[in-house]
């Protein structure tokens, strides 16, 4: 019998505003302006961990690391993440590969994608080769377009260890 893979979509959005700096996909980008969060606010981790959480069917972020609880304030998103796949392999669950989209109008994210897919991969423990990170603009509409914040959608699979 074969294993089957499960998958999960998870979704992050954020207004910009704050004093921190940006971090997206466990990466600080000092020059970019930050959002306001609980924890330091990286839409890109919150999605992926939020897909990793439905492809696992355990719930959501929110009811994980409820932003009521203090010990969640200021958290690095990276440990958020570590904790979700640790949770995932608890249930016997591995992950496959993940995939994130940015949707930011101003933030570049090219220069960052590789230092991103490398934090994201040793958040998960995978292997780098099993991690998208990829941009996109909205061409000026909504909030994104009009400069109000940032988001990110994310997919990921998880397979059966047994």
């Amino acid at each position: 019998m074969t294993a089957a893979i499960r998958v999960g979509w998870g979704f992050d959005a954020h207004r910009f505003g704050g004093t921190e700096p940006l971090v997206l996909g466990g990466v600080t980008l000092p020059a970019a302006t930050g959002v306001i969060a609980t924890s330091d606010g990286d839409v890109a981790a919150h999605a992926l961990a939020d897909a990793l959480l439905g492809a696992a069917a355990l719930g959501d972020l929110g009811s994980h690391f409820p932003s009521s609880d203090p010990r969640w304030e200021r958290a690095s998103s990276l440990q958020i993440l570590e904790r979700v796949a640790a949770l995932c392999a608890a249930e016997g669950l591995v992950i496959g590969n993940v995939d994130v989209t940015v949707v930011a109008q101003e933030v570049r994210i090219a220069p960052h994608r590789e230092a991103m897919r490398t934090a994201l991969a040793a958040a998960l423990g995978i292997g780098v080769e099993r991690v998208s990170v990829k941009a996109t603009t909205t061409d000026g509409l909504g909030f994104v377009g009009g400069g109000e914040g940032i988001a990110a959608h994310a997919v990921a699979t998880l397979q059966s260890s047994a």
